[in-house]
């Protein structure tokens, strides 16, 4: 009898730290901030801007702990589709809701006045109501629920244009941009500044002969195509800011690289070394460096705003090389030591303020004088 009054109470014991314990982590889980992020059309591994604002909130997480997070991928892009995945996320309790890319615009617009207690952070975008073909043009407007976070893409598409300048061995080099806005044209003016530049300071010879936009950011087969026909015209060097355009760059560029050709590729947005690799064993890529924006510092800085109390809530902000918002990647296998000393010096230059990179046409053509 006395034995079984033991196991009883054992029993008790241990569903009451069962309980306990499952109260803890109920409770933990609920101090946590929940934190979603809305992918655009590509997936969350698109070695582009989908994974680079990805990986900077699954590094808010990891460094702090405090956050809990999820994406949503919708099916497609439209306006409506956006809409639905952040209902989904605002539904499920999520307090803060990032957002990659200008397609989200119209988008963030409405949510963040239909949930003024969530925050939004925009990366490469403004809200507002698409009406472009107002004589006004659209409204705009940053809530103050909301953050839109953009670049100085021409910083770093001038340090990549040096990089393709002191590397071309043709004299020859290409631009393929996807389509034809803003944070893609300053990706392109600053890279022509750039090529301009070294030849000028450095004593380089060497010409931009091809400069294009495919029209998308994800017409593959467009991308290939076009860069075999500047391959073929003797460019050995381009500099792509096309988004999944890309990957049929890269791909005419890995199978001319393969044949025994001297080719290259720049990358954007991340680093795309790995994107370049002839093939899954070989340790050589046609990556020769990457025009970077540094979307995951992007997203754990006003992840961290949010939480600490300083989040700059209707607010535009422009990340730059003085806020290491953009540059070109710390690891450049393919860049000779004497060219890295040339970017890190025309970098300081733009640091110092001796050089103002152009990030409009007009400023180009003065450059250009």
């Amino acid at each position: 009898m006395r034995k079984r009054s033991i196991s009883f109470v054992l029993v008790a014991m241990l569903i009451g730290l069962m309980l306990a314990g499952c109260t803890q982590t109920a409770s933990n889980d609920a101090d946590l901030t929940r934190v979603g992020m809305v992918t655009d059309s590509g997936t969350i591994d698109d070695k582009s801007f989908n994974q680079g604002t990805w990986e900077g909130v699954k590094a808010y997480e990891s460094d702090k702990g405090t956050i809990t997070t999820t994406y949503q991928q919708p099916d497609n892009e439209a306006e409506t589709d956006y809409l639905n995945a952040i209902a989904d996320l605002v539904d499920t309790n999520y307090e803060i809701i990032v957002t990659p890319g200008f397609k989200f615009e119209t988008a963030i617009y409405q949510a963040q006045q239909q949930y003024p207690d969530t925050t939004f952070i925009l990366i490469d975008g403004t809200p507002n109501d698409g009406n472009w073909e107002s004589e006004d043009g659209p409204d705009f407007l940053v809530g103050p629920n909301t953050v839109s976070v953009y670049f100085h893409e021409e910083e770093a598409g001038f340090l990549v244009g040096i990089a393709a300048a002191l590397s071309s061995e043709t004299g020859k080099v290409g631009f393929i941009g996807g389509m034809e806005i803003p944070p893609v044209q300053k990706f392109g003016w600053g890279y022509q500044a750039g090529v301009q530049y070294a030849n000028d300071h450095f004593g380089t010879n060497t010409e931009i002969t091809e400069y294009v936009y495919e029209g998308s950011f994800v017409n593959i087969s467009g991308g290939q195509q076009i860069a075999s026909g500047m391959y073929d015209s003797g460019i050995d060097i381009i500099f792509h800011a096309a988004g999944g355009v890309g990957v049929g760059i890269f791909s005419e560029a890995i199978e001319r690289a393969t044949g025994g050709e001297d080719v290259f590729v720049i990358g954007v947005d991340i680093d795309q070394y790995e994107e370049g690799l002839l093939s899954e064993d070989s340790d050589r890529s046609v990556t020769l460096t990457s025009a970077m924006k540094a979307l995951d510092v992007a997203a754990y800085d006003y992840i961290d705003a949010k939480l600490n109390g300083t989040f700059p809530g209707g607010e535009e902000i422009r990340l730059s090389l003085a806020d290491n918002g953009v540059g070109i990647p710390d690891e450049n296998p393919n860049l000779s030591e004497d060219t890295l000393a040339r970017i890190e010096e025309a970098k300081q230059a733009i640091l110092n303020g001796e050089v103002v990179v152009p990030a409009t046409q007009e400023d180009l053509d003065a450059f250009l004088k």
